[in-house]
């Protein structure tokens, strides 16, 4: 699918050229399940575009009782799946708030997810929701060989995930998140489960950019020259491989995928390579995401002045 043209301002809504799923958005905000339903059981035999419907349409239903209707109306493997997404995300939320509801929010989203890989069992999407919350109580199953650092942590989770989709690309981010710092991590651990998850996957495979996620995730403004890693040469080598390998292959995605195009864009102008980032931003079109550049500064902002650095326009000022 290719993008849309740059027409002077930013799109940030998740959906991003996935039309359906923005039109479901609207409806899911009004309190219709509906074409929710119809929008994700197309989506049953291609877990990366249920993955993707399935969560943002969950952000839009958190803090209604739609899926809890839905449910009790209609107890499909969708309702299921879609009670199973908000209900993780009540129970992060909560467990970030410190809220006194966290534990109990937890139980819920647990049952949830029971619930829905039994109605599909084929499904990862209640596996890789599960998974999300791995890092509430920090598992400590040990790594498989082949890992510098061995870090502990939900393997057999994850592994029971690659059982069902070998590549799922949410799957890979969230276990790639337990590791990170603000988790309980560490940085070097983040950086040994990214490089050994990346190596695995296709030249042309969205996971051979799990190391520029964990690199950015690492960012720390108070290092010594820490706004130039992404120029040291094994970073540049790696950033120009994923720009050369998986680029071409965005072309045959059934939705533009914004934030894998967003931390590529990032690299390759962190590492001054503004003639390959300005290929990335225009098959990003109008599309934008909060990440990697919220990590750096007000979002906006950041992505204007690396839109500029390409000689590309960005929005006028209000």
């Amino acid at each position: 699918m290719a993008a849309e043209l740059f027409e002077g301002h930013y799109v940030w809504h998740p959906a991003a050229d996935d039309r359906v799923l923005a039109s479901v958005c609207v409806d899911v905000r009004a309190g219709r399940y509906r074409y929710a339903h119809e929008a994700l059981a197309e989506t049953r035999t291609d877990f990366a575009l249920r993955a993707h419907r399935s969560l943002v349409l969950a952000s839009e239903a958190t803090g209604t009782d739609l899926v809890e209707r839905w449910l009790a109306e209609e107890p499909t493997p969708e309702a299921a799946l879609m009670w199973a997404r908000v209900a993780v995300q009540r129970a992060l939320r909560a467990a970030d708030a410190r809220d006194e509801r966290a534990e109990a929010l937890e139980r819920i989203a647990l049952t949830a997810c029971d619930r829905a890989a039994a109605l599909a069992p084929e499904d990862p999407t209640p596996w890789v929701a599960r998974l999300a919350m791995a890092r509430l109580h920090r598992p400590r199953d040990p790594a498989p060989r082949g890992l510098l650092t061995a870090p502990p942590g939900p393997w057999r989770l994850f592994a029971h995930v690659l059982s069902l989709d070998p590549w799922h690309r949410e799957g890979h981010h969230r276990f790639l998140s337990f590791f990170f710092t603000r988790y309980g991590g560490s940085v070097n651990a983040a950086w040994d489960v990214a490089a050994f998850l990346s190596q695995r996957a296709r030249a042309d495979s969205a996971l051979r950019l799990l190391p520029l996620v964990a690199l950015v995730e690492s960012y720390n403004p108070t290092q010594l020259l820490a706004d130039r890693v992404w120029e040291q040469p094994q970073w540049r080598s790696t950033t120009l491989a994923i720009y050369q390998n998986w680029l071409p292959a965005v072309a045959r995605y059934r939705f533009t995928p914004v934030l894998d195009l967003a931390y590529l864009a990032h690299a390759l102008i962190m590492g001054r390579r503004e003639f390959e980032a300005r290929a990335v931003f225009t098959a990003m079109g109008p599309y934008a995401s909060r990440m990697p550049w919220s990590a750096f500064g007000d979002p906006a902002e950041q992505l204007s002045r690396a839109r500029r650095a390409c000689g590309l326009p960005v929005p006028r000022p209000d």
